[in-house]
């Protein structure tokens, strides 16, 4: 093949992968200048011309188109309403409220130093020294205060309480050892025999007795007698309480006060007497709170280790199951009523939390702040098949414009 075809072959096949080079490279380094250099460049004070990138060199008003297509067509307000509807769902809300319960309830078991037992005894302590003692005082003066929960603690308790064998049997015990022991039965015996009581006891029996007892009164009288005894229970002390000692025993003081004990009841009363000791009671309760019952529990108030029944209270409510099943109705419980509160405001709130958070100016700091380096990587990750193509397309179109100019030559 002579130097002439060589030429000639060249000529026709140049144009066409010249052109494609020249597409391929122009587009190529058209796409890079978007993103770079990525500061400007100058020779003395001037600046180079297509420096910096053309992304770089408007990324400010690039950051404010981007926020401005958000917003305006992404983000709207009806957007963000319908985005929170998604994330407020109620069992979204309540598996939230849940959790955030049982977090509180971790934390109460597991601080060393806790603050919320100190909240609650402060609760408490507020509660029974101040706020329950007023609250009674006004409630007190109101005649139908207490009224049915006595009358059932009446009804209930007092009217059906008897006491059984074994009770009866040691209060009568209690009553002769301890109340009328012996020497408090002397005693009493001395006390009463006064020089006035036997004389008017001696007076009554001559005065009232007939018959053959008339005679003994008349004839001996009981005034001796009386004071002979008095005189030795004065004396004979020791001897007087066995005496009267024999008397209890042989006289079966104590079953009769048992069997007397035993029988007492309310329910054998009379039912007019029943209903005045109900009204009694009702009135001597109301009365008592009236007067005295703020100042009762404000004295037990103090009296009282708030912080340490508060730690008691938080342990056993912590470590109690029924709180624990509790939970879960508590926390849908909140999420409904939440969600009612939504159904009303939820426009309001939208409307009220996008000046608040900004997301414009969030969106247009993001983008300045993001490196032009970042931002072509970020631009590339998204539409890099995208621009490649356009690169392939140049090359394309540029051996495409040489195949037409290589045809051209060989019609010449």
């Amino acid at each position: 093949m002579d130097l002439s075809t060589l030429q000639s072959i060249w000529l026709l096949a140049a144009p066409p992968i010249v052109g494609a080079v020249i597409g391929y490279c122009t587009n190529d380094i058209a796409i890079k200048m978007l993103f770079r250099p990525y500061r400007a460049w100058y020779i003395g004070d001037r600046r180079i011309p297509f420096t910096p990138g053309l992304i770089p060199r408007n990324q400010e008003r690039l950051a404010k188109r981007i926020s401005d297509t958000i917003m305006g067509s992404l983000l709207t307000p009806e957007e963000l309403q319908n985005l929170a509807r998604r994330l407020l769902e109620t069992e979204r809300v309540k598996g939230a409220i849940l959790w955030l319960l049982k977090l509180g309830l971790d934390q109460i078991q597991t601080d060393k130093n806790p603050k919320s037992a100190r909240v609650l005894a402060n609760i408490l302590r507020d509660l029974f020294g101040q706020s329950l003692p007023r609250l009674l005082k006004v409630l007190a003066r109101r005649e139908d205060f207490l009224e049915a929960q006595l009358n059932q603690i009446f009804d209930q308790v007092l009217l059906e309480f008897q006491l059984s064998e074994d009770q009866s049997i040691k209060l009568a015990d209690w009553l002769l050892q301890v109340v009328l022991p012996p020497d408090v039965i002397r005693q009493g015996l001395i006390d009463f025999l006064t020089d006035r009581n036997i004389q008017v006891i001696d007076e009554g029996f001559r005065e009232k007795t007939s018959g053959t007892y008339w005679v003994v009164a008349n004839l001996f009288g009981v005034r001796n007698s009386l004071t002979r005894l008095r005189t030795f229970l004065l004396d004979e002390r020791e001897e007087s309480n066995a005496r009267v000692q024999e008397l209890i025993v042989s006289l079966g003081i104590r079953q009769r006060l048992k069997e007397l004990l035993q029988n007492l009841s309310p329910q054998n009363l009379p039912v007019s007497t029943v209903r005045q000791l109900r009204k009694t009671l009702r009135d001597t309760v109301r009365e008592y709170i009236q007067q005295q019952g703020s100042d009762l529990l404000q004295e037990l108030s103090k009296s009282i280790e708030w912080e340490n029944l508060a730690r008691v209270i938080l342990n056993r409510l912590t470590s109690s199951a029924a709180v624990s099943e509790s939970l879960e109705v508590v926390s849908l419980e909140l999420a409904l009523v939440l969600e009612r509160y939504l159904e009303r405001e939820l426009e309001s709130l939208v409307a009220q939390l996008i000046p608040i958070l900004s997301i414009d100016q969030v969106i247009i700091d993001r983008v300045k702040a993001t490196s032009p380096a970042d931002l072509e990587k970020a631009i590339n990750g998204i539409v890099k098949s995208e621009l490649q193509a356009i690169v392939n397309i140049g090359g394309i179109l540029g051996f495409v414009i040489g195949l037409l100019q290589s045809g051209l030559l060989l019609l010449r």
